[in-house]
């Protein structure tokens, strides 16, 4: 009879085998779900610094492009930089709205965006071509809003997370007399703050429009 129970009972676990298995599959529970943590938290950190890469070599490639191929830097209002990119309609040497790009600094938003415009009413193209001014208007404020009230407006971004940007400009005078921008700014990347700068030089300035004063003549001025 002894040697019955004593068989069924090397058959079974014992209350104090069953913890030890317990805390053992617990330990390797929580061993796991911490190194899957920890994969995760690196893949996440990777992702969001390849991501910022991306953007800067993208902002770096469409800001060296656009100023590299544009006519003139026009001027620098309040946190933006405005760019006359072509002399396309009709070749005329001023300056039409559908023809300009605002690199803007939204500091409130922490992005550099690209402003661009796709159609403007006739009133308002044929107002701005006229102007004497345009160099004037365009280091204004109000005309930006004015841009942007009346016409279809594109806005792309350039660089999302951002912070401390500054436009740089290699004369003292700055625009429409500068030849090179450069747009120096910070991004955090896994918690340390990096600083970026992306420099763009105008193959063919036309500087022969300017008088002066700075503003765009209609012909080639000798008085530059």
């Amino acid at each position: 009879m002894m040697q019955i129970n004593q068989r069924r009972n090397d058959k079974g676990m014992t209350l104090v085998e069953l913890l030890v298995a317990l805390v053992v599959t617990s330990i390797v529970l929580t061993a796991v779900a911490t190194l899957a943590y920890a994969l995760g938290t690196v893949n996440e950190a990777s992702d969001d610094t390849s991501r910022k890469q991306a953007e800067v070599r993208y902002a770096t490639l469409k800001i060296s492009e656009l100023v590299r191929y544009c006519k003139l830097i026009c001027a620098a209002p309040g946190d933006d930089v405005v760019i006359w990119k072509a002399d396309d309609n009709p070749h005329n040497g001023r300056i039409d709205v559908l023809e300009l790009a605002y690199i803007e600094n939204v500091s409130g938003e922490n992005c550099m965006n690209l402003l661009e415009f796709s159609s403007c009413p006739g009133w308002l193209a044929s107002w701005f071509s006229g102007q004497a001014s345009q160099i004037y208007w365009l280091g204004q404020s109000g005309c930006k809003g004015l841009f942007v009230d009346e016409c279809t407006e594109t806005r792309s971004y350039l660089v999302r997370e951002c912070s401390n940007v500054e436009f740089l400009f290699d004369d003292d005078e700055g625009p429409p007399w500068s030849r090179l921008l450069t747009i120096s700014f910070d991004m955090e990347e896994k918690g340390v703050l990096h600083s970026y700068q992306i420099s763009a030089a105008l193959r063919g300035w036309t500087g022969n429009l300017l008088n002066s004063s700075g503003e765009i003549v209609s012909q080639d001025d000798d008085e530059i």
